[in-house]
């Protein structure tokens, strides 16, 4: 289970600010890239609070709403649209939404432990944490806020599109999705960029 162990290293090297990075959705073919930066309290505890792979959909609710209600939690979250992935890439625009959930902090000189791999050139200063939703509480946290809130926008997007099926998926690479594309075509939500659907020659809705 992840704990604040992190985050009480960097305070120790000197961060006073210690904020988890974390993102959801860089591999579907369709929707946003999403993106959450969480300060957690010092001494902050949760006692289902984990890598939201690892957790259930309800469970994931449940600690979303949890975070959300506690207002010690500060947290910030920003979404990289298709049209911004298409345009820079899928790497760039996971960055830059990761930098602008960090800014929605408001904070002076925070410390960013990023999940994942080292970001060069991020605004702020930070390290990366291989696996760090599965060892640092804040970055579990900021998994938490950004896996729920794209998965409640492909919801959303799915009454729109019903014929993808969203709501299922996510937006994917499925089975269901991928024979969708090949029925349907792909939408305005679909990744133009990601080889399954530039492949295809059909035209946007």
């Amino acid at each position: 289970m992840p704990d604040l162990s992190l985050e009480q290293k960097a305070h120790a090297e000197g961060h006073s600010l210690v904020v988890g990075v974390d993102e959801a959705g860089r591999g579907p073919l369709a929707g946003p890239v999403s993106a959450a930066a969480v300060l957690l309290p010092e001494g902050y505890t949760h006692p289902l609070l984990d890598d939201s792979k690892k957790l259930s959909e309800k469970k994931r609710e449940q600690i979303f709403e949890d975070l959300m209600e506690d207002e010690r939690v500060v947290w910030g979250h920003s979404y990289a649209e298709v049209d911004e992935i298409d345009s820079i890439n899928i790497l760039k625009a996971t960055h830059a939404a990761m930098a602008r959930a960090v800014q929605q902090l408001d904070l002076d000189s925070p410390y960013c432990l990023i999940d994942g791999l080292a970001v060069p050139g991020f605004p702020f200063a930070s390290e990366g944490i291989v696996k760090g939703d599965g060892k640092s509480l804040s970055i579990a946290a900021a998994s938490i806020i950004a896996k729920v809130k794209r998965d409640r926008a492909m919801k959303t997007y799915a009454e729109q599109y019903p014929e993808y099926g969203f709501e299922k998926h996510k937006g994917y690479g499925t089975k269901a999705h991928l024979a969708a594309l090949h029925a349907h075509g792909p939408c305005v939500l679909h990744r133009q960029s990601f080889a399954p659907v530039a492949q295809l020659s059909f035209k946007l809705d």
